[in-house]
């Protein structure tokens, strides 16, 4: 038996998911079946159920929004640390430059 080639890697519209979260929700098929009639992982479907439920408020957790914000902060902030770090190695170059 061979081993199973790893899937590659999709992205999905904010509308396709939302769809999916509907159908999951409706009650009429298990999240497990719905991944299933539509080529999903069942834990990306169930990741996108419980993403849905935190951002309606009925689970705690970080919306979609905060992570969004989170994330952008992140970048900025890493960014921000490198030209740190470029400036202070101009720095000590000028300030061996001068001696």
């Amino acid at each position: 038996m061979g081993k199973k080639k790893p899937r590659p890697r999709r992205s999905f519209t904010p509308e396709f998911k939302a769809e999916i979260v509907g159908l999951c929700r409706r009650g009429d098929r298990s999240v497990g079946q719905v991944a299933k009639d539509f080529d999903l992982t069942e834990t990306a479907v169930r990741l996108w159920v419980s993403q849905a439920r935190v951002d309606a408020g009925e689970e705690p957790g970080l919306t979609s929004d905060e992570r969004a914000e989170l994330a952008r902060l992140r970048a900025e902030n890493r960014r921000l640390r490198q030209d740190v770090d470029v400036l202070k190695r101009a720095t000590a170059f000028f300030a061996n430059e001068t001696r």
